[in-house]
Formats: structure tokens, C-alpha cells, sequence
């Protein structure tokens, strides 16, 4: 059986056109699209994350400035078109596409909340993507609040950018095992 070959930017632009016509624009980018350009589908957030996801764009645009956002789709070589929940990119890189679509690119750094959504199952792809595409650094908060920084060099004990992130831990579960994330780059 052959493989199924991974699809251009162009190929998948096309296809979220298609999936994400008449949806409404709050609900678009529950969408997301694998590397073969097949629809996939997030659950609305809980509130609790959207909370949650609220902070670290907060701290971001805090600590950072301006050039964060929450829920933006964006293109990766190896994975699709995907939706980190808040990501952050100079200015100018704003600048530099149509804005209507997904970003054609991987943005400086991304960040994965992982409270009740289903991304944990691929976490370690997203993180690989992230960083292939261009990403200084991936950002992931676990269901028990930790914080866990990677770069081109795998798992950090810090930021690179100096981020440090003081999420309230009401919105956390209360115990805290070790998480299993093996990015190999």
C-alpha cells in the first residue's frame, strides 16, 4: 500500500478554504488539519482553560509586548495546519502576510495548554512541528500546572526568551506525576 504523500502549503490552504468556508469565525479555529489535509476537529475549551489560556497571554504580552495572540492557526512543514493555543511573533512578522488565513509560517514561540483537550495524545509532534517550522521555543503547561520550556536542543530548564509564567494552581489538578514527552530533534 503506498504512503500517502504530505500535502504543500498551498495544497493545504486550499483545503482549510474548504473545510472552514461558512464557519462561523469563533468556531473556525476548532478546526485544525493534519499533514494530509484531513479535517480534525478540537472540543470547545472549558472555561477553566480558557482562563488559563487568557493568563499566559496575558504574561506573554506582559513580559514580551505586543505581538501575541490566542488561537491562530498557522502552517507547519510536518504537521499540518495547526492551532497553538497563544503564540508570539515580532511585529513586523505580523506585518508580512495576509492575516485573513492561517499564518504561513511557525511563529517565534507557541504554547500548548494541555487542560482538558486531547493534545496531550500528540504532544510530542506538535512540539517537533513547532520547532522544525521555525519556533525558538515551545511552551507546554501540563494538567498540573508545570511549565516545561523546549528548544532546538530538546527540553530546557528555562526560557529562552526569560519567560517565566506564574499560573494560579486553582485551575490545576492536585497531583503532579511525571510527564513523558521525548522530542527528538
Amino acid at each position: 500500500m503506498a504512503t500517502p504523500a504530505l500535502l504543500d502549503h498551498d495544497e493545504l490552504l486550499a483545503a482549510w478554504c474548504r473545510v472552514t468556508p461558512n464557519t462561523e469565525f469563533v468556531e473556525r479555529y476548532r478546526y485544525e488539519l493534519d499533514e494530509l489535509g484531513e479535517a480534525v476537529l478540537n472540543p470547545s475549551p472549558s472555561a477553566r482553560r480558557q482562563i488559563v489560556l487568557t493568563d499566559v497571554y496575558c504574561h506573554l504580552t506582559e513580559y514580551m509586548g505586543h505581538g501575541a495572540a490566542m488561537s491562530v492557526a498557522i502552517s507547519t512543514r510536518s504537521f499540518g495546519i495547526r492551532v497553538p493555543d497563544v503564540v508570539w511573533m515580532p511585529c513586523d512578522k505580523w506585518e508580512s502576510f495576509d492575516r485573513d488565513g492561517p499564518v504561513p509560517f511557525v511563529p517565534d514561540l507557541c504554547v500548548e495548554v494541555l487542560l482538558d483537550s486531547d493534545r496531550a495524545q500528540d504532544i510530542d509532534r506538535r512540539i517537533a512541528s513547532y520547532l522544525e517550522g521555525g519556533a525558538s521555543e515551545v511552551i507546554v503547561v501540563n494538567h498540573f500546572g508545570r511549565v516545561e520550556f523546549w528548544g532546538a536542543r530538546g527540553r530546557q530548564p528555562t526560557s529562552t526568551f526569560g519567560i517565566t509564567l506564574p499560573l494560579d494552581r486553582m485551575y490545576f489538578e492536585e497531583r503532579d506525576v511525571p510527564t513523558i514527552l521525548s522530542v527528538r530533534c
